[in-house]
């Protein structure tokens, strides 16, 4: 068959994918109607996880299971927007990782809004100015993010969702040559993620700290001699080159993103529930109420403490286990925990996330 006759099939599909796609989206439309009536919520962690399921399931190729999952986030993205338009807050601003991952998670037919700080994340939800949030809790080098975990202390939003994505830290600049960097500009925590390639290829460059990657990107662009370690996005936008890619001490450098909301995802088979417990001040107390969750068989995937800043040397647990808070096991160990707890609050079940 000659070029231009394939191209002609390709046509022909394309009509044939759209017909479809807005079948589909008149059937979104009647479903915030009924959404409407019922006060739904407009995301739906497990139904968007089942979406993705489905079409993996029945995925024969030869597009990848990654690539339909893009193409599937997008398409959810825009019939959220048809029921009604969302309003994401996220640690900014612009460009950061944090900012990627709500891209990488809602798509872009939502409305996005950077925060200062984590805080501001959790205060736009609770005041119900954006409908969700996305905030960073933890990175496989440099450990948890104690500001998210402290924020829970006090706020009763829920985590509705999560999100874990590869991080790539990129060397980028106006020079194009790395014997022209002088200053490299980051954030602390991208520092100590590139702190040997730092020092084996840039030991005599000055490393300064700023508030994200975004700001450094934007004060790099305007300085002789200097660089910084963001996104391949940010050096985009401001118009900086890429010197060197992927400039990271691990090739297994993964951050995990929470999305908190003041809902809750129902139970997919596949979900992780967090807790946090204060333990009552007695020797034993802390392996009194890990006991339970061996009982019951339960998987605890992390343990964190952080002190309670209430009084001296008590401290808060932070812990995900798998499953969901209705599971007759998992309801049963956490009735058991809270005898043995001066304080405990589910935080929230949710799917278990896959890397984006």
């Amino acid at each position: 068959m000659s070029l231009k006759n394939l191209r002609r099939s390709i046509d022909s599909i394309d009509r044939g994918i759209l017909k479809l796609l807005n079948r589909r989206a008149k059937v979104i439309i009647d479903i915030a109607k009924v959404k409407g009536r019922v006060s739904g919520s407009i995301y739906v962690p497990d139904r968007e996880k089942e979406v993705y399921r489905n079409v993996a399931s029945k995925n024969s190729g030869p597009m990848s299971d990654g690539a339909l999952r893009a193409i599937y986030r997008e398409i959810m993205s825009g019939a959220l927007e048809l029921e009604r338009p969302l309003r994401i807050a996220y640690f900014g601003p612009e460009f950061t990782n944090t900012h990627i991952a709500s891209m990488k998670k809602f798509g872009s037919s939502v409305r996005y809004a950077a925060c200062g700080t984590i805080r501001d994340v959790f205060s736009e939800v609770e005041k119900g100015r954006a409908d969700y949030g996305v905030v960073p809790i933890e990175n496989s080098i440099e450990g948890a993010v104690n500001y998210t975990l402290d924020m829970f202390t006090d706020s009763d939003l829920k985590i509705c969702s999560e999100v874990y994505m590869d991080i790539s830290h990129n060397l980028i600049s106006k020079e194009i040559s790395r014997s022209k960097i002088k200053r490299i500009y980051s954030n602390p925590q991208v520092f100590g993620q590139c702190r040997i390639w730092l020092e084996t290829n840039l030991p005599n460059a000055e490393l300064v700290e700023v508030s994200s990657t975004s700001k450094a990107a934007e004060i790099a662009s305007g300085q002789k001699g200097a660089a910084c370690i963001a996104s391949i996005l940010a050096a985009k936008h401001h118009g900086l080159k890429v010197v060197e890619d992927s400039i990271q001490d691990s090739s297994h450098n993964v951050t995990r993103f929470l999305v908190i909301g003041k809902t809750e995802a129902k139970p997919t088979r596949e979900d992780k529930t967090s807790v946090m417990f204060a333990v009552k001040d007695r020797s034993g107390a802390l392996h009194d109420v890990l006991v339970p969750f061996k009982r019951y068989r339960i998987n605890m995937t992390k343990i964190e403490s952080r002190p309670s800043k209430m009084k001296a040397w008590e401290y808060y647990f932070f812990v995900d286990i798998e499953g969901h808070h209705t599971d007759t096991k998992v309801k049963k160990a956490l009735l058991e925990l809270k005898k043995s707890c001066s304080y405990l609050k589910v935080l929230g079940s949710y799917p278990v996330g896959s890397r984006v």
